[in-house]
Parts: C-alpha cells; structure tokens; sequence
C-alpha cells in the first residue's frame, strides 16, 4: 500500500472529539495524517495535543510558523476540512486566512490539492444568506462539500440537540481520490 499525505484540519465543533478515531481510520485507509486545529479546537482538544502528535507521527498544528522555520509536515496529496464551521466556511471562501488551518484551506484550494469538506453548523446559521454564498464560493473553487443530502445535514439551533456527524461519509469520500492522487 502507497502512503499518500492527508491534512486532516478541523474546526471547534463538537464532532473534534472523535478526531483520534478518524485519523485512525484514514491511517488503515494508507493516508499519513497531519492535524491541523483551529485556535479553540487546540483549546478544546488540549488534553490531548501530545497523543494526537504520537498517533498522527506529526506535530498538531494550530498557529502560523515564525518566519524562516522549516515546515514540519510533508506536503499534503488531500485535504479533509471537516469539521468545518460557519466561521470557517465563511472565512475561508473570503480568504480571510487569520488562523493556520484557514490558511492551509485556502492554499490547498489555489493549489489544486484535491479538498474536501463537511461543514458543521446548525440551522440556524445555516440560514444566513452569506453561507451559502460560501459554499457556492468553495465549489466554484473545485472543493468538494460533504453538505446536506451528500453529507452533513445542519442540526436545530437548540445546543442539547444531538448532534450526529457522519464522519464515516468523510472517510470514505478519500477513498474516491485514490484515483486523483498521484502515487510515488
């Protein structure tokens, strides 16, 4: 089996604390995984930075190098936002790359690196009008949106709803881009 590198970068929505069992997934799927957090993510996922770092064989990221460090992830053959919020969907079809993991988005997009993403967000936010601008932004840039019925569908905006991401639906889309991904 080629090992190809994925970019597994993820927002602060509560579907990141399955994030161990993911990277798992997609490491017995052939990806070398690299993580990649929002500054709350990081927060959120704090406890357990330095064994997402010994599981995914990389330093979790979650700020911007200091100018002339070497980066310290091979470079990405895909790209897996997920989850991605209204923040971050929004931010990243805009260009607003004011955190790291924006930033490696938007970058991979202009790259052509193959990228898919699952937004999370509830119906509420999901309604205003500027999301689906975003989402239709980020299509036209050729990223692949894991969205309603293809993917994630908004859950109500009552914060005890349950909320139920369909990661595996994540994982498996980066099986189609075995056929994109060009092998060593």
């Amino acid at each position: 089996m080629t090992t190809k590198t994925l970019h597994l970068l993820c927002s602060a929505a509560p579907p990141v604390f399955d994030v161990a069992r993911v990277i798992e997934d997609a490491q017995a799927r052939g990806w070398d995984v690299c993580l990649g957090l929002t500054p709350t993510a990081a927060h959120w996922l704090s406890e357990s930075l330095d064994g997402l770092a010994v599981l995914t064989g990389h330093p979790v990221r979650w700020q911007y190098k200091l100018p002339g460090q070497p980066d310290v992830w091979p470079e990405a053959d895909a790209l897996l936002f997920a989850p991605a919020t209204f923040n971050t969907i929004n931010a990243w079809a805009l260009g607003l790359t004011h955190n790291l993991v924006v930033g490696l988005a938007a970058e991979a997009t202009g790259k052509r690196t193959p990228v898919i993403a699952m937004p999370c967000t509830n119906t509420a936010l999901a309604a205003h009008p500027q999301f689906e601008v975003s989402l239709n932004t980020l299509r036209n840039a050729g990223v692949e949106l894991l969205h309603g019925e293809t993917g994630y569908s908004s859950d109500p905006a009552d914060p005890d709803a349950p909320l139920h991401f369909p990661w595996p639906t994540a994982i498996n889309a980066l099986g189609a881009l075995d056929h994109a991904v060009p092998q060593p």
